[in-house]
């Protein structure tokens, strides 16, 4: 195991995972800054697309924003015809988020795009490589998740 408390190492570490996640990110915020969209909006249309009938409430909690932060970006695709919003049956207050067949195709090509990029560096690392990487990524997550940091 590589010991963080060593400064060298925990640079090394640190700069790996912010120069992977640049590159994760570039062809995506290309695409999305011609349309005038920047990440949040990918991360409501990946959450949208994967969770048809999410309510507001739903992805509150699954991208970790307050309401007030979700408003203009959520807004701003409803205008765009990339997202909709439907009453829910049981609550008419309840907003119901769906993807358009549009917002669909945008969040496909950009889920594309990464996916090509994962796979290529997938077969570059190996297999045991991407399952510790896989198990890596879903610590942090759920540490995030449930406000953990094991300090």
């Amino acid at each position: 195991m590589l010991d963080l408390k060593n400064p060298t190492t925990q640079q090394a570490a640190m700069e790996a995972f912010f120069f992977g996640y640049q590159a994760f990110t570039a062809k995506a915020d290309e695409m999305l800054a011609r349309r005038g969209l920047s990440r949040v909006h990918q991360r409501i249309l990946f959450f949208v697309a994967k969770y048809p009938g999410l309510s507001v409430k739903q992805l509150l909690g699954y991208l970790g924003v307050t309401k007030q932060a979700l408003s203009l970006p959520l807004r701003q695709l409803q205008e765009m015809h990339l997202v909709n919003s439907v009453a829910g049956e049981d609550d008419k207050r309840k907003r119901l988020l769906g993807i358009t067949a549009e917002g669909a195709k945008l969040e496909q090509a950009l889920r594309r795009e990464q996916a090509k990029l994962l796979q290529r560096a997938f077969a570059e690392a190996g297999e045991a490589a991407v399952e510790g990487w896989l198990r890596v990524n879903q610590a942090l997550g759920s540490s995030h998740q449930t406000g953990t940091n094991n300090d």
